[in-house]
């Protein structure tokens, strides 16, 4: 190669149990492995096409660890927040942590992906509603786009993926 490929980070925020890490490994290694609950971070390089993401960091969800999370924004292209779409009692927490890292100097360039999982489950919220309940129709100054999934299935992560792919390049992946 002539010209070295761009390096690109990649965030993955949400509330615990969401299933960020099922997300970050389903993503690199292709599988569901057993998790357990992140405490820290967890880093992995994923190859989506012929694009390379060489960060992508899970960041633990517990409460205590969101104040954290700021500290892995520096150089940060994309975002993704995981959310359990069973969970309707902390909906209002994690579109008070969206809004409160969408204001973080360090990720003014990043685009936003929420993918809305455990689409397989009963009484999931549906796409539309999560859109409404965090209010992400007021996001203006970051491209952001919504996708519902199944993290433990690995249904349609890929195709998230290839809207950050789009996003970030300018391109449609080759």
């Amino acid at each position: 190669m002539l010209f070295p490929a761009k390096e690109y980070k990649i965030v993955v925020v949400g509330l615990d149990n969401a299933g960020k890490t099922t997300t970050l490994y389903k993503l690199h290694l292709g599988e569901v492995v057993t998790t357990h609950p992140t405490i820290g971070s967890n880093v992995e390089e994923v190859v989506y096409n012929n694009l390379r993401f060489e960060q992508v960091w899970d960041i633990g969800g517990q409460e205590r660890l969101t104040t954290s999370w700021e500290t892995y924004y520096r150089g940060t292209n994309a975002i993704i927040v995981v959310i359990d779409i069973t969970d309707r009692a902390r909906i209002s927490i994690i579109k008070e942590e969206l809004f409160r890292l969408l204001g973080h100097d360090e990720l003014q360039q990043a685009v936003v992906l929420v993918f809305a999982n455990k689409q397989d489950m009963k009484d999931a919220m549906t796409p539309a509603e999560i859109t409404y309940t965090l209010s992400l129709h007021i996001i203006k100054n970051h491209d952001w786009h919504i996708h519902a999934c199944c993290v433990l299935i690995g249904e349609d992560l890929y195709d998230g993926l290839r809207w950050i792919a789009q996003q970030v390049t300018g391109k449609a992946p080759s």
